[in-house]
């Protein structure tokens, strides 16, 4: 495919995306495979490219995959400055160009920082993703001017066509941590609810008084509630509280 870098890209590409996003641990697994098969189709023999993709959702820390670690490397310069490439690409939704960094003006520390890892042209290229949700596709080159039009215009192509599936993969990623921060949360209330029914018991007392006695303890001792209801529970030598869940 690296041949072919004026063509448009391969439906079998977007097949394999589209089958990555169902098999990929996370999204930070599939952002690295999708790294690497844009250095694949957007480099020529002979004058390889190293690809990066910067991710940034609400509430979660960056995310930088790529197609190599020198790669990656470069790219966690876009969240050590304040304007970067990628972050106006991302903000403005439309593609940013460096043909040379030691001649760019517009991001002189950054320009800076590239030129000391022997970059000289990069092309920066937005997602279309949903909500506050922003990633880029960041191309590196040691060539100044590498990132003709006709180069431009593949990678713009190339990047429409996957982000349909990097949508996906943060979407799955999204309902996977819900789900997860869901089952965190009823096994919590599991424990918290065994711990107060023991309370109960042992004092004699009410739902509400039991509970109280536990927000004391934990008050008392600077733990979470959660952790001395585990104490509690533990107490009992049956082992930790188990939270069943059906399907």
């Amino acid at each position: 495919m690296a041949s072919e870098s004026t063509a448009k890209p391969d439906t079998s590409i977007t097949e394999h995306l589209h089958e990555l996003v169902l098999s990929s641990p996370d999204v930070e697994d599939f952002l690295n495979e999708l790294a690497q098969v844009s250095a694949r189709n957007l480099s020529e023999p002979g004058d390889e490219i190293m690809c990066a993709i910067t991710l940034l959702r609400q509430r979660k820390a960056a995310t930088v995959a790529s197609s190599s670690p020198e790669a990656k490397a470069i790219a966690q310069l876009e969240y050590e400055f304040s304007e970067t490439p990628s972050l106006t690409a991302s903000t403005r939704q439309e593609t940013i160009s460096v043909p040379d960094a030691q001649h760019d003006g517009r991001w002189p520390e950054y320009s800076t920082a590239v030129l000391a890892q022997g970059v000289r042209s990069v092309l920066a290229l937005p997602f279309q993703l949903e909500g506050g949700t922003k990633a880029a596709l960041l191309l590196y080159s040691p060539r100044p001017h590498r990132f003709e039009s006709r180069i431009v215009e593949f990678a713009e192509d190339f990047v429409g066509q996957t982000s349909l599936a990097l949508r996906l993969a943060v979407r799955f990623a999204h309902y996977s941590e819900t789900a997860a921060n869901l089952r965190a949360t009823l096994e919590s209330r599991t424990v918290i609810d065994m711990a107060v029914g023991i309370i109960m018991a042992q004092n004699r007392c009410s739902q509400q008084d039991a509970f109280e006695i536990l927000k004391t303890a934990s008050s008392t001792r600077n733990s979470k509630l959660h952790d001395v209801a585990a104490v509690v529970v533990n107490s009992l030598g049956q082992g930790p509280a188990r939270t069943h869940y059906d399907g």
